[in-house]
């Protein structure tokens, strides 16, 4: 077990140093024999300055404690199982001779001994896939020059590193994602064998590029590799009409890079595929191009190589599978899914309807499908408890919790649901998290906290927006699902396609009502905040009622016309956003009726929601809002700024800040308590 920080008084969310400090899971993944359960876990460092990642091996059983594998002073990532039972991972550790490595292979035998690098690259390792029955594996690099030769790409990287030239030409579109530039590098997928260890040492192995001149077809892909290591199935992006992209599936040979077309939609956007276990099949996502009508439709498709026909897996199923495993005989998938404010695991079989397995409350990723079929493993969350693995028995659905690195945190209050119909009818519903103490004698503040996407749902652990750190500081949190959220079919996403600031607008103005009439909650003392899109109907709520005395915006899309054409993905917003729609939903038009103190936060390396976004938001509120600067330039609003984060603040003292200013506005504007603003920030 790791040592675990000492911890102040109450739970770790009474103190934000305490909740920085817990452990954080993710990427399980199970041997091709079942017997080894492997995650990682991301911890502070000793300056509490970012997350580090170390491999740790869990007892598929239960019975045993989790053990520590990895201890690399810069971290792990991306593990899997060899055919072998070995296991490869990437990081950016030296070497024993202590030479500092781009982002690199490595392999840790099975049998005991040190971790060796298996290959690298001067672009560095972001991804790789082992074959369950081959010692073939695939990894993907980013590469420079014409024609992608290591040599090639070595010279042009160091030439560009001496003379400092950040240059980027560019012929189409994207140019950005996310938080990064893209270019000058290509993503190239490569492949490799593994040969045995000799007297405990690794001979590095000589990786064959699949994909010569790729061009960006490979930028933010999903692929899968054949259980054989015969072949790989990945998403491909091809130019589509104007400034925009699409994806196609392409399969390529792992042995001489021969590429084929398998399914090309004009109509979709094609991904995650996954390959059945005797390679006779692959399962992908179809993502239905959306239009300014109609909202986007997600659904399961399988590709037959022998009668090369596509048919859909689950048809009438008004679920979105966010997930896909095959079972170990390929009579059967195991999918998860956004469902009611959960995300359980299915089970489908050829012709049935897909058989929910779970009944709790709570989401599961990272499934991984034993070798009998009988189970699966996968780390399992929701707002009661962080990720933490656990054995599910697919007969039953009965889940058993193993044992992690660390135990889960105690909560500083409890979970409960608010349900009401809205003003069309339509039922909506919300995770409500109250304080411990908090009752009709005792009624505390709410929050209303709108989530992002916009497709999406509160369903899940959030380590980002956690309500928790707020029902510690004796705040009710209210996380409701309203229109355009998954998991309760597509006429509810439609509800709000194209009309954001329609239904769900009043969803959540029906669910604050719901929640503000509980005995347990002060219905005088409220708030509003959300980021992204949820900064968005943060925005809109704050132009179109009064009922908050406080409002926190992130990362928010204020002037659509603005945003549509700069965001990281115009194309894609495009769909829906015409110049009506964005006249009709923009908040910015309505800056004149806000009257609430507005808290405004923003990264400068934000590409989905550019800073553009926010520097007029915060110029509009100051000289046009309803509460706008007096004659000396004092203002209600904040405006907390962050030079170096993107749409997320995932630095950890940036984000124990973030926090500290957002709970010192509350404090003020809900509670009406001064609370001092922490003198780091000058």
């Amino acid at each position: 077990m790791t040592a675990i920080p000492e911890l102040h008084a109450g739970t770790p969310f009474d103190d934000l140093d305490d909740y920085l400090a817990l452990g954080r899971l993710g990427g399980l993944v199970l041997s091709p024999d079942g017997r080894r359960l492997v995650l990682a876990q991301s911890t502070l460092d000793a300056k509490a300055t970012k997350y580090v990642t170390a491999l740790w091996e869990i007892d598929p059983s239960g019975e045993r404690a989790a053990r520590r594998l990895t201890r690399g002073r810069t971290g792990e990532a991306n593990p899997a199982f060899t055919s072998s039972g070995d296991l490869l991972f990437t990081s950016s550790r030296p070497t024993q001779d202590e030479e500092e490595l781009p982002e690199s292979l490595w392999r840790l035998p099975a049998g005991g001994g040190e971790a060796a690098v298996v290959a690298r690259r001067g672009g560095g390792i972001t991804g790789v896939r082992a074959a369950r029955r081959a010692p073939r594996f695939v990894v993907t690099t980013g590469v420079l020059g014409r024609s992608g030769e290591k040599d090639e790409d070595e010279r042009v990287r160091a030439e560009r590193k001496d003379k400092k030239v950040s240059a980027i030409l560019h012929s189409g579109y994207p140019i950005r994602y996310w938080d990064h530039d893209l270019g000058p590098e290509v993503p190239h997928l490569l492949s490799g064998t593994l040969g045995d260890r000799s007297q405990d040492e690794e001979v590095e192995t000589e990786l064959i590029d699949l994909t010569s001149m790729p061009g960006p077809a490979l930028r933010e892909a999903n692929y899968a590799l054949s259980e054989d290591g015969t072949f790989v199935v990945t998403s491909w992006t091809v130019p589509a009409p104007t400034a925009s992209i699409r994806t196609i599936l392409v399969r390529i040979d792992t042995e001489t890079g021969n590429r084929t077309i398998l399914v090309d939609d004009p109509a979709a956007d094609l991904s995650d595929p996954v390959i059945s276990p005797g390679g006779e099949h692959v399962v992908f996502s179809r993502e239905s191009h959306a239009t300014p009508e109609g909202a986007p439709r997600f659904t399961l498709h399988r590709y037959s190589f022998g009668t090369r026909t596509v048919t859909d897996v689950a048809p009438g199923w008004d679920r979105w599978a966010t997930s896909v495993n095959w079972l170990p005989d390929g009579s059967g998938l195991v999918l998860t899914a956004d469902d009611n404010g959960r995300a359980p695991l299915f089970v489908v079989r050829e012709g049935a309807e897909p058989r929910r397995v779970t009944t709790d409350d709570s989401a599961y990723t990272d499934v991984q499908v034993a070798p009998d079929g009988s189970a699966v493993f996968a780390l399992r969350a929701s707002y009661a408890a962080p990720p933490h693995p656990v054995r599910v028995d697919l007969a039953t659905g009965a889940a058993t919790l193993l044992q992690a690195p660390e135990n889960l945190p105690e909560l500083p209050g409890s979970l409960t649901e608010v349900e009401t119909v809205a003003d069309d009818g339509v039922p909506v519903r919300a995770w409500l998290a109250l304080p411990n103490g908090a009752s009709a004698h005792a009624p505390v503040p709410l929050t209303l906290w709108v989530h992002g996407g916009p497709l999406g749902s509160w369903n899940t652990w959030s380590w980002r927006w956690n309500p928790w750190l707020l029902v510690a500081r004796g705040y009710a949190v209210l996380l409701p699902d309203p229109a355009l959220s998954t998991g309760y079919g597509q006429e509810f996403v439609q509800r709000g396609w194209g009309q954001w600031g329609k239904a769900p607008f009043t969803d959540l103005m029906a669910i604050t009502d719901a929640a503000v009439v509980l005995p347990e909650i002060d219905e005088k003392r409220t708030a509003a905040m959300g980021g992204s899109f949820g900064g968005y109907m943060a925005n809109w709520i704050a132009g179109h009622t009064d009922r908050f005395q406080a409002i926190v915006t992130h990362a928010s899309l204020w002037a659509l016309d603005q945003f549509g054409p700069t965001t990281d993905a115009a194309w894609y917003w495009q769909r829906e956003m015409t110049p009506e729609m964005a006249v009709e939903n923009s908040p910015h038009l309505y800056v004149a009726d806000i009257v609430t103190p507005m808290l405004v936060i923003h990264g400068d390396k934000d590409f989905r929601v550019p800073i553009g976004d926010g520097l007029r938001l915060w110029f509009e509120l100051l000289s046009e809002s309803g509460l706008p600067a007096d004659d000396e330039g004092r203002t209600e609003h904040r405006f907390l700024y962050f030079p170096d984060e993107n749409h997320w603040i995932l630095s950890p003292q940036n984000a124990k800040l973030w926090y500290q200013v957002v709970l010192s506005f509350l404090s003020e504007h809900v509670l009406g308590e001064e609370a001092p603003l922490p003198e780091i920030l000058g």
